[in-house]
């Protein structure tokens, strides 16, 4: 990743390595577009006792992420597996600590989508990624969906949504991403690339 170009935050939780494995796919789809990075960064997970402290960098994947990841970010995927159709707790505990860049309009303007992985086919996908859609929205981003032309929309059978792209995972969170599953995500994430780099001068104008 280059220093001097801008980046899509790719922010995630993975428990089992399903939503992880579409960070990935996502962050191939970023960087098929000349002129912007990815950027993979996770959060830790959340305990029921204050006392449980996890290591700041983790064994194995991304780095946690940080509030000046986001700040300077110039477009933002969130990635969860569902809980009862809703985003990961650890995904929204770091959500509900950025009340200082809504604030401060510091996302303002700046394109954001979702994606998600679930153990069953009707898990919750769509509610899931709506869930994640609400605070993009309250820190003043621009939602990014999958459009149709994206036929694979139409012909897949497990994941994907036009709210963004989906997993079926399995119930043991074995089952690797599909060809339609796996198109998806990069093309979201090469939409999402194609959208921060159109933007980035509208946001930077007087």
């Amino acid at each position: 990743m280059s220093a001097s170009l801008p980046y899509v935050l790719i922010l995630y939780y993975s428990r089992y390595g399903a939503t992880r494995a579409m960070a990935e796919q996502f962050a191939a789809g970023v960087e098929s577009c000349p002129g912007i990075d990815a950027r993979l960064r996770t959060v830790p997970p959340v305990s029921p006792t204050c006392e449980a402290v996890d290591p700041e960098i983790p064994a194995e994947g991304a780095i946690y992420a940080s509030l000046d990841d986001l700040r300077h970010c110039a477009g933002l995927a969130l990635g969860s597996p569902t809980r009862f159709g809703n985003m990961a707790a650890p995904l929204k505990h770091f959500v509900d600590s950025t009340s200082e860049l809504w604030l401060g309009g510091a996302l303002n303007d700046k394109p954001a989508t979702a994606f998600t992985s679930t153990a069953s086919l009707h898990g919750g996908q769509e509610t899931t990624l709506i869930s994640m859609l609400l605070p993009l929205l309250h820190l003043g981003m621009v939602y990014a969906g999958i459009p149709y032309s994206e036929t694979e929309l139409m012909e897949t059978t497990t994941g994907g949504t036009p709210y963004g792209a989906s997993h079926l995972a399995g119930q043991r969170s074995d089952r690797v991403l599909d060809d339609h599953e796996r198109h998806l995500v990069r093309a979201q994430g090469q939409r999402l690339a194609r959208l921060a780099l159109a933007l980035q001068p509208l946001r930077e104008a007087p």
